[in-house]
């Protein structure tokens, strides 16, 4: 390793790989589980606080929350991060799982329709796991 670079630049790519890893383990544990309409949309060139959404939706409340701890221990099963926060377990009808490279938004699909996130970002590309 050069002496004085910092050791993610030595890394180089593999960073990225990590948090593509991330994201498609959470992407996969969405659509195995009771998730549908699980979309990937790229918010990196937009926002500066994150780089990917993965939005997915459960047909009720038990099903969100079944998602999110499936969506936790399957990133978390592939070397990755605890979500630095949670938002919405009381209700479990939108969950928030912020992982800070990427944000995990579970719906209901009520809950979808109405804050419809992905129309929203709609002018951001959407990404498949195998894109990342």
């Amino acid at each position: 390793m050069p002496i004085n670079m910092p050791a993610d630049e030595v890394a180089g790519d593999n960073v990225d790989d990590n948090v593509s890893g991330w994201v498609q383990a959470a992407v996969t544990a969405a659509n195995e589980g009771p998730g549908s309409d699980t979309v990937i949309i790229d918010v990196g060139e937009v926002l500066t606080i994150t780089d990917h959404f993965v939005i997915t939706s459960g047909l009720n409340a038990r099903a969100v929350r079944a998602l999110a701890e499936k969506i936790e221990e399957s990133v978390d099963a592939c070397g990755g991060p605890k979500p630095s926060s949670i938002e919405g377990l009381g209700e479990y009808e939108w969950v928030l799982m912020d992982y800070g490279d990427f944000v995990v938004h579970i719906f209901t699909p009520t809950a979808r329709e109405y804050y419809a996130l992905d129309q929203l970002w709609k002018d951001c590309p959407a990404l498949t796991p195998t894109s990342l």
